[in-house]
């Protein structure tokens, strides 16, 4: 199975009764993660600090960032995402530079960025290798590369493919949004970024923190179109979790030379 790209053209992504609602719900935890890395960890300051979104689709964490002080670079292939990232930017008085590109061809100089984050991208890009040496490239000596994407084991097939996206009675995710065979395994992204220069420095995994049962009432109720995409999300309580069997995020380090 591919995984259809073009349904980033297809869907709103400010709308709380569609499909990447859920991923607007699930978008602070994932920024509150990268944050406390940023802030508390690495001790930068954010003020002008140059990050790069690679993925920014309609700008869910690249608006995060630009509240947060930093100046905000997002890039992203599909132009539909990008028209809705500039629109709603520009409604909530935020300056935020899009690009249209690609992952796996940077429009960017060596050196450009403090920070590339690259989230719920990473298995969709063609070339996993391409789009991490290409971030490494258009981050600064001693720079940051933070990122999320999605395990390839049994739970991951079960919760990403079968439960979200092919099984009606359950799912939320548009069809063909993952291929289970484009997920990569933690030890596999850390190899590719040896290769290319990139020191990790954390793994972490994200997971709600409800029951079961919950969870799996509150997908049928979504299916039925009794509560909204966004209600859906908001219900998962998304949170940091040492359980990385399906998605997992951390953050590298480009060396110094």
């Amino acid at each position: 199975m591919a995984v259809d790209n073009d349904v980033y053209n297809t869907h709103s992504w400010w709308d709380d009764d569609q499909p990447f609602a859920t991923l607007e719900a699930f978008t602070p935890a994932r920024f509150d993660y990268f944050h406390d890395v940023l802030t508390n960890r690495l001790r930068l300051d954010l003020a002008g600090l140059r990050v790069l979104d690679v993925g920014c689709g309609g700008g869910l964490l690249a608006e995060l960032y630009a509240k947060a002080g930093c100046r905000v670079t997002g890039m992203d292939p599909s132009g539909p995402s990008l028209e809705a990232a500039r629109a709603h930017a520009a409604e909530s008085g935020l300056e935020i530079e899009y690009q249209q590109g690609f992952a796996e061809k940077l429009p960017f100089p060596d050196g450009t960025f403090d920070v590339v984050y690259c989230c719920d991208t990473l298995e969709h890009v063609t070339s996993v290798d391409q789009a991490v040496a290409e971030a490494v490239r258009v981050l600064k000596p001693g720079g940051y590369y933070l990122y999320d994407t999605i395990n390839r084991t049994f739970r991951s097939k079960l919760a990403m493919i079968k439960m979200a996206q092919d099984w009606k009675s359950v799912s939320f995710a548009p069809k063909d949004l993952h291929d289970w065979n484009s997920f990569i395994k933690p030890a596999e992204l850390h190899e590719v970024f040896r290769r290319h220069g990139l020191a990790n420095q954390d793994l972490i995994g994200f997971a709600s923190k409800r029951p079961q049962l919950e969870l799996l009432k509150a997908m049928r109720s979504r299916a039925r179109g009794e509560i909204t995409y966004g209600e859906l999300g908001r219900r998962f309580q998304l949170g940091v979790h040492k359980d990385t069997s399906v998605i997992y995020a951390g953050y590298a380090r480009k060396a110094a030379n």
